[in-house]
């Protein structure tokens, strides 16, 4: 909890501090300032925190996951002990437990609290792993929970969609007045609002940097903690494993970053890390 707290509260004040600095160089005064932080704010934490909210109801929706009441056969008995045991290892509430559909090999958590959080597996992981791997795999997921990390990454976007917002509306008002020729009610005509969606589509690409490097930072926790409930030599073969799934998800977007599986997408915008440095940093750790 002190982490996230931590995190939230340095990155706020980088914000704030770097809003100011934008302040004082573009020459914008302190009441419009105030206001625009406000009204951002609220656009920026509202579509994050709705999302929190929202996510073990949209994971399901997405994924077509069907939430295991009761067991229906011996598989399914053993998704449930092996989720009971793990999260009450990791100290945190029984999650609801999911099986969807899907050829490749993922797994995924999600939920807005840890105490009553969302982990699903795909129809092919537990057709391609065995119970070891899946174990591995679950604990994982597990560690995500436990780790809070779909709060702290609520948290982080809502400062970056601020961000954004903020940097795009304070420098678009000066292009678009420098480009009027600062005549009066210059700054807010129709090319502005272009110049201000142009520069939001560009600084959010930077934003989506930012969170998918902590979103890979996440990943080698998760690993550490799986290979801690499960074993260190589970979770590399679970990792070895998704080797062989040639790196391709069926995951919905807002989902994908809390699967396991990797992407083919460029490294600035890869939600997890390679997997062979995820293998390496086990092997390197000093978990048993």
């Amino acid at each position: 909890m002190f982490t996230r707290i931590g995190l939230f509260l340095l990155t706020n004040l980088a914000v704030l501090v770097l809003a100011s600095v934008v302040m004082s160089i573009l020459g914008v005064n302190s009441a419009q300032m105030s206001g625009l932080l406000v009204m951002a704010a609220i656009f920026g934490f509202g579509g994050s925190i709705i999302s929190l909210l929202l996510s073990k109801f949209m994971a399901k929706r997405g994924t077509g996951a069907v939430v295991i009441t009761e067991p229906r056969n011996q598989t399914e008995r053993w998704l449930l002990d092996t989720v009971a045991r793990q999260a009450k290892a990791a100290g945190i509430g029984m999650p609801e437990v999911a099986v969807y559909e899907a050829p490749e090999i993922n797994a995924f958590a999600t939920g807005a609290n840890r105490n009553n959080a969302l982990v699903a597996v795909s129809t092919g992981l537990l057709h391609n792993m065995s119970e070891d791997e899946a174990e591995a795999v679950l604990g994982h997921e597990i560690a995500h929970v436990a780790n809070g990390d779909m709060i702290t990454m609520a948290l982080l976007q809502g400062v970056l969609n601020t961000f954004v917002i903020v940097l795009a509306r304070v420098v678009g008002g000066v292009i678009d007045s420098t480009l009027s020729g600062n005549r009066e009610g210059g700054g807010r005509g129709f090319a502005y609002y272009i110049i201000v969606f142009v520069l939001e589509m560009v600084f959010g690409l930077f934003a989506t940097m930012i969170a998918m490097w902590f979103s890979r930072r996440r990943e080698f926790r998760a690993d550490h903690g799986g290979a801690t409930l499960a074993g260190r030599q589970k979770m590399i073969a679970a990792l070895e494993r998704l080797k062989l799934n040639h790196g391709q998800s069926t995951l919905p977007t807002q989902i994908a970053a809390f699967g396991i599986a990797g992407s083919t997408a460029k490294k600035l915008f890869l939600s997890h890390p390679p997997l062979d440095e995820r293998i390496a940093a086990l092997r390197s750790s000093t978990v048993v």
